[in-house]
């Protein structure tokens, strides 16, 4: 799971969401199948993890439409966007080690 939170973070920072499931979706979402994690599961943290990715600061292409948009240097954005990132980051590892949250209401 830790590794497919990395690799996601990547892809999401340099690549748009539906091509980097459309690419690597067919090759990893058998093998989190095959360990024993739930589709939805891991469906949710690849999501999650790659919105993560497209706000990333060094090659972040969403964050760098949202300075560009709020017409703000991209270095003077870097300092606040801490804060955000480290939520994002701490809602990913509580989705990712707490199953429930994103399954405990299937059937």
């Amino acid at each position: 799971m830790v590794m497919s939170i990395i690799a996601f973070m990547i892809l999401g920072s340099v690549l748009e969401g539906i091509p980097a499931i459309m690419l690597f979706g067919p090759l990893l979402f058998p093998i989190a199948r095959s360990m024993g994690i739930h589709e939805v599961h891991y469906a949710m943290v690849v999501i999650l993890a790659m919105g993560m990715g497209l706000f990333a600061p060094p090659f972040g292409v969403g964050y760098y439409c949202a300075t560009a948009i709020g017409g703000v240097n991209p270095d003077e954005g870097m300092k606040p966007i801490v804060g955000y990132m480290l939520a994002l980051f701490a809602g990913l590892v509580l989705v990712a080690a707490i199953p429930a949250i994103s399954i405990g209401f299937l059937p």
